[in-house]
């Protein structure tokens, strides 16, 4: 339990080790992590729950993805209530797919804003709280729907999610036990000051007097109740600015089925010595320089499938726009920089679900795309505290998402798909799709593939669909009205008013209507005027080659599963040497960050 005035030594919260916050955590509990996607996960803290054998926790989150992974593979999860589980660009996640199918676990799945919601009811002591409905997800069965105030979207009741105990990876603490977190927090707020205890791990303890850097949030001492000392405590996850996400130590990770050896890649930087050096930060500008002078395709050459879809969702963004990312959607983030670096210089983008507010232009990456934006935001933030600001408000006009279904109105499906002969296979999840159907200007998924598998009659199961769509329903609802959308490797479907229905609006160059028809599940109509998408120009093609994705990254949306663990490796090898060439130009110069 958080420790009183009365009780507390003179050393605060601080205790020996990691393993002493360990100890603390009881067989049954229910386990919430920090951080989000592959940043500032508690690595070092959930390494030691597996060493002390944690046994029937109920792990509760936002994401699962790799503190979940950790958690399965020591056998300590009986449960799980998220929002959704991959890794990010590497695809699903194993041990969790294997846990949900085989019945290992017990699954309740969220909206984003139903978990945020339930957390901050926890919080603030409340009976229950209240939310947007998520009309029209399979999510949204079972909420107790309260009608709507002042004309409003209609309400459901939230009740409160308690969390036992907090697991934090954090960059500094001072020595009265105050936490310092800098960089995208994911749902970290909310969580911390839901959970009775909260368990901390930082890179480093500083004097009391010594928090409070630009754009970082302190969490006072009463909220926490131990904290340990544990560098490179999040590795292979980022904690920046003193080191980055190494994506070949997670991909080993994934590629070592044998549990023991699957955790040894996790350990004290990996298998690889190089590791360490790896993570580290490259000053900026150079990086940029050296990343920019990379050419995965030739100048001249003609241009892709990948770049027309790119292309065309960049000219829908113009400096009114508010766009948003995530670290799994390689295509839409090309697409808003490549905007940003041409003709909407002033469009508003947010990376990492919100935790970046406001980032500069710069080339899409994998290693090195949240050092930058961690130094070019206006802030930083949770997705918890952007839901808030802009997501429930309306305030976004692009989320470009992907999807593993989608009908013949719209309607998509991340969760469950059921073969023939009814073997069920899991699916990451929706995360907010559920939410932000209905809240965002347009509800646009890209399908990079297009086939028979992914465009289909009747779905599975329902994850997201915009219900609010008429103009005089929005607008009653104060959302803007916007559009349904799917942008595919073949054409551009947007959903008729009238009909209810996608209909084709254009066809990409050297497609025909046919084309679509055979890889399409559901009928395709064409709308009326249906006209073929325009072609990139030079250009924006030198814009997208050389200042935006000069490595390639956006090919991992459309290479199979098989493929992508390879073109990873060959990213990362030119971002390290990317990397290397920056920091041999500054060499003897002091590029040491901090939070100054």
């Amino acid at each position: 339990m958080p420790q009183t005035a009365s009780s507390m030594s003179t050393t605060g919260p601080w205790v020996t080790g990691v393993a002493d916050l360990a100890a603390r955590v009881r067989p049954g509990s229910r386990v919430s992590v920090g951080g989000v996607h592959f940043t500032r996960a508690p690595v070092a803290a959930l390494l030691a729950l597996v060493d002390a054998e944690a046994s029937d926790l109920h792990y509760v989150a936002w994401g699962g993805g790799l503190p979940l992974e950790i958690l399965l593979a020591g056998d300590a999860v009986a449960s799980a209530e998220f929002c959704f589980s991959a890794m990010d660009v590497f695809g699903s996640a194993p041990r969790f797919r294997a846990a949900a199918e085989n019945g290992r676990i017990r699954l309740i799945e969220r909206t984003a804003l139903n978990l945020i919601v339930g957390l901050r009811a926890e919080a603030e002591n409340l009976g229950w709280d209240l939310m947007q409905e998520p009309a029209g997800s399979a999510l949204a069965d079972g909420l107790g729907r309260v009608g709507a105030g002042r004309g409003r979207a209609p309400l459901v009741r939230v009740e409160p999610i308690p969390v036992d105990v907090m697991l934090l990876h954090a960059q500094r603490a001072d020595d009265d036990g105050n936490v310092e977190i800098a960089g995208a927090r994911g749902t970290d707020l909310s969580t911390i000051y839901a959970a009775k205890e909260v368990l901390v791990t930082v890179e480093e303890r500083v004097a009391k007097g010594m928090l409070g850097s630009p754009r970082s949030v302190i969490i006072p001492r009463s909220h926490i109740t131990a904290i340990a000392t544990a560098p490179r405590g999040a590795f292979p996850t980022s904690c920046l600015p003193y080191y980055g996400t190494d994506y070949l130590a997670i991909q080993r990770f994934l590629e070592t089925p044998q549990t023991a050896k699957a955790i040894h890649v996790l350990r004290a930087g990996g298998l690889d010595e190089s590791d360490a050096g790896a993570s580290a930060v490259p000053p900026t500008r150079p990086l940029v320089e050296a990343m920019r002078s990379v050419r995965h395709i030739p100048p001249a050459a003609e241009w892709t499938v990948p770049e027309l879809m790119a292309v065309h969702i960049a000219r829908t963004v113009d400096d009114d726009s508010v766009c948003s990312f995530g670290s799994a959607s390689p295509l839409p983030a090309v697409a808003y920089l490549l905007a940003k670096q041409t003709h909407a210089p002033r469009a508003l983008l947010m990376s990492l679900n919100g935790g970046y507010v406001d980032i500069d232009a710069r080339p899409m990456s994998l290693s090195f795309a949240e050092q930058i934006d961690f130094e070019t935001a206006a802030c930083h933030t949770g997705g918890d505290e952007t839901y808030h600001w802009y997501y429930q408000s309306g305030r976004v006009s692009h989320e470009v998402v992907g999807a593993a279904q989608i009908d013949g109105r719209g309607a998509t499906n991340n969760m469950w798909i059921t073969r023939a002969d009814g073997t069920r296979i899991r699916l990451p999840g929706q995360g907010g799709m559920g939410d932000v159907a209905n809240l965002h200007r347009d509800f646009v998924i890209y399908l990079p593939r297009q086939d028979r598998r992914n465009t289909v009659r009747t779905l599975d199961m329902v994850s997201a669909q915009r219900v609010w769509s008429s103009r005089e329903v929005r607008e009653s609802y104060g959302l803007r009205p916007g559009t349904t959308k799917v942008i595919t490797n073949l054409c551009v479907f947007e959903r008729d008013a009238a009909s209810d229905r996608l209909q084709v609006t254009e066809l990409h160059p050297g497609v025909e209507l046919a084309d679509v028809q055979a890889a399409t599940g559901f009928d395709v109509v064409p709308a009326r005027g249906m006209t073929r998408t325009s072609a990139p120009t030079a250009a924006e093609l030198t814009a997208l080659r050389e200042r935006v994705d000069p490595l390639g990254v956006s090919r991992l949306d459309f290479v199979p599963a098989r493929e992508r663990f390879a073109l990873i490796r060959e990213i990362i090898d030119a971002e390290r040497a990317a990397g290397a060439a920056a920091q041999r130009q500054t060499s003897g110069k002091d590029t040491a960050h901090d939070f100054a």
